[in-house]
């Protein structure tokens, strides 16, 4: 049998694997060897780091699909292996500033000077190298600007050394244990001496007994001595903010960082949580939200995007969009998976401690095969009562329309023939950090609820409890409670009745499809996600979509713009709910108007559809006095609910060209439909 070939990351991860056992050996030979014979043992250091920037920049490049066969957890095996490398290359600048010729640590060279330009955290040894160095820098390119704005604090710790002067300490805020390999314990009162300021935040110090290894900066404080005036601490304080502001400015321009960016990024998207649980502000499980995240790369997994015809494997014709040749009517396409459910509630819910306020709390579902994501994100926010804040309800009762954006009934299509398919929910929140007014989203865990049972047969549609899990679904199950894995916890049947009473819990109920509901889900795509209430509009935009697309063209090949506003803003107004809100009301009032027998006329909707669309939502959609959507933020939905249903303040075709009505300047894709950017491929 042939041996089984070996993917492009699980290649990056045995050369990593082969750079840490000959950085474990080299730092075993330089503890061994006299300091007198570490010359080589320094050139072998400088080898390895530059091994590990090339792997570094290999792992960059890989992507997915390079893989011969699929990986499952391949975005977070990735990110674990920028994590190693990052380490071993700190474990390696560590090292060779221990082994670092005792001439070039003497005073500035030429080969000082060459050993700058190539690392970012090199050491200047007195103030006149500083100011020739300052110089030969501004005519130095931009890159090398924004790669010396980290290195200007060591520089002014490590020069101070080197020339015999007082150095400035740092004393220990808490303790610190260490644990990888590398870094350095602490305890809180520990005197330190920085040796070197990384720009991920770790830095290296030396501890009273030589000790040396890496701290986060954020456990230390600088300490100043009884020769140290307030003058040269200002000057320090000052230094190191001026120092912060041109390391973030240097970030921002991401075409001049260095190689090293795509692991920063990943560890900065670490430590962020880890600074949150250090604080006590999120409980254990909580994890950066992976819903939210996809929802704002762009339009993939949005329901504009997959309400879009599909076309078929010759590009020539359509998958999912049929007319009935006899009724002229879209033909109804039945799916594997066509049902409703109902978010019922959350229980036990943890909730975020001290210094973070929420602005929202939501459940994201979409169709899941353990792997993949197959449909678009769906997303539902939920209500609480301030008394029992671990509670979480949906569809709150209220007068008039309920928002789509509110509502728990929602129904899910798809076509898939995994064995594993089934709908993964995400419990999240979205924040605001009081101290820095930074945003952001969370997840308070995850569930995902098997469609099929093993032998192929789909699962009764009932109430299901599902338990909510910590972590990610490509995680090991983690705990959202630490009560729940104490060791000795009673196991009788009535303690564990008691214990499941206290696991985050998610309600869902599960319904079969009436004939009339059944009716329209089928005239949908097959695969898709939604609120119930707006599947009669949906189904609607379906069949003039299918009459553009499959009555009026010349010829089935020809794939010119089609006039239409409807076909190409619609889309758009489908991922803003308080819009599609406003379309739901306008043609609820419409069509109490019409007769019986209006309403089952196909031709009569088709024609309200456009005249209510274009009256009411097509206005609002490019108006400039409507701010822009920005999610769970409150003063931009009470702006744009002022503006959607103020009387005082309402739009409609009519007062479009007034000059008192202003809107956005007119782009050709307001109005036509482009067959081939639109369509799914």
């Amino acid at each position: 049998m042939p041996p089984k070939k070996r993917g492009p990351l699980q290649t990056v991860q045995r050369d990593t694997d082969d750079i840490k056992r000959k950085v474990d050996d080299l730092v075993q030979q330089a503890a061994q060897s006299d300091p007198s014979d570490w010359n080589e043992t320094f050139e072998r250091c400088k080898e390895l780091k530059r091994a590990v920037e090339e792997i570094t920049k290999t792992l960059k490049k890989l992507s997915k699909a390079d893989e011969p066969a699929p990986v499952g957890n391949y975005d977070q095996c990735k990110r674990d292996e920028e994590k190693r490398l990052l380490k071993l290359r700190e474990r390696l600048q560590s090292l060779a500033l221990q082994l670092q010729p005792q001439d070039e640590i003497a005073g500035p060279s030429s080969s000082q000077t060459e050993q700058k330009s190539d690392e970012e955290n090199s050491d200047e040894k007195d103030e006149s190298s500083e100011d020739e160095d300052t110089e030969e820098e501004e005519a130095n390119d931009d890159y090398e600007d924004d790669d010396d704005a980290d290195s200007d604090d060591e520089d002014a710790d490590i020069g101070q050394t080197a020339t015999g002067q007082e150095t400035v300490s740092y004393v220990a805020l808490s303790g610190f244990t260490g644990e990888e390999e590398g870094d350095l314990s602490i305890q809180k009162g520990d005197v330190l001496k920085v040796l070197s300021k990384n720009k991920d935040g770790w830095w290296l110090a030396q501890n009273s007994n030589g000790q040396k290894g890496l701290v986060p900066k954020t456990f230390l404080k600088m300490y100043l001595n009884s020769q140290s005036s307030q003058k040269d601490s200002e000057r320090e304080n000052e230094d190191e903010e001026e120092s912060e502001l041109e390391q973030e400015e240097s970030d921002i321009k991401s075409s001049k960082t260095s190689n090293w960016n795509t692991v920063r990024k990943a560890v900065t998207e670490i430590d962020a949580t880890d600074v949150l649980s250090a604080m006590g502000a999120i409980p254990p499980g909580f994890r950066p939200s992976n819903l939210s995240r996809l929802l704002e790369e762009g339009t993939s997994y949005r329901a504009s995007h997959f309400i879009q015809p599909k076309l078929s494997q010759s590009q020539l014709s359509f998958q999912d969009l049929h007319m009935d040749p006899d009724t002229g009517k879209v033909h109804g396409r039945p799916s594997r998976v066509s049902f409703t459910l109902t978010l019922w509630s959350c229980r036990m819910i943890p909730t975020p401690g001290v210094g973070l306020q929420v602005l929202s709390r939501h459940v994201r579902l979409c169709a899941f095969n353990g792997t993949q994501i197959l449909s678009n994100i769906h997303t539902v926010r939920a209500t609480y009562n301030f008394k029992s804040q671990k509670t979480w309800s949906f569809s709150p009762r209220m007068t008039g329309m309920l928002p789509c954006l509110l509502d728990g009934d929602c129904f899910l299509r798809c076509d898939s023939e995994s064995p594993d398919l089934g709908i993964l929910f995400e419990l999240g929140v979205t924040y605001i950090r009081n101290s820095t007014g930074e945003r952001g989203d969370l997840s308070c865990g995850w569930a995902f609820l098997k469609l099929f049972d093993e032998s192929g047969a789909p699962i009764t549609l009932r109430t299901q409890e599902l338990t909510i899990h910590g972590g990610t679904p490509f995680e090991r199950d983690t705990d959202m409670d630490t009560t729940s894995t104490k060791k000795g916890y009673p196991t009788g049947v009535f303690q564990q009745m008691l214990l499941s009473r206290k696991m985050p819990k998610l309600v869902v109920k599960l319904k079969s499809v009436n004939t009339r509901s059944r009716v329209l889900l089928n005239l949908l795509p097959d695969t898709i996600v939604g609120s119930l209430s707006t599947v009669r509009l949906l189904a609607t935009y379906r069949q003039i979509l299918a009459d553009a697309l499959l009555l009026d063209r010349v010829t089935m090949c020809n794939a010119d713009l089609i006039c239409s506003s409807v076909l190409a803003s619609f889309p758009d107004v489908l991922d803003q709910p308080d819009l599609m809100d406003a379309f739901r009301k306008s043609w609820t009032e419409s069509e109490s108007n019409l007769r019986r027998s209006d309403k089952r006329d196909i031709n009569v909707l088709k024609q309200m559809f456009v005249s209510v669309y274009m009256a009411s939502v097509f206005p609002l959609l490019y108006s400039a006095d409507m701010p822009t959507p920005c999610w769970a933020d409150e003063d931009v939905e009470s702006q744009r609910a002022r503006i959607i249903y103020s009387p005082s303040q309402k739009i409609s075709v009519e007062t479009m060209l007034s000059s008192q009505c202003s809107h956005q300047a007119f782009d050709i894709t307001q109005v036509t439909y482009d067959l081939i950017s639109r369509a799914q491929h």
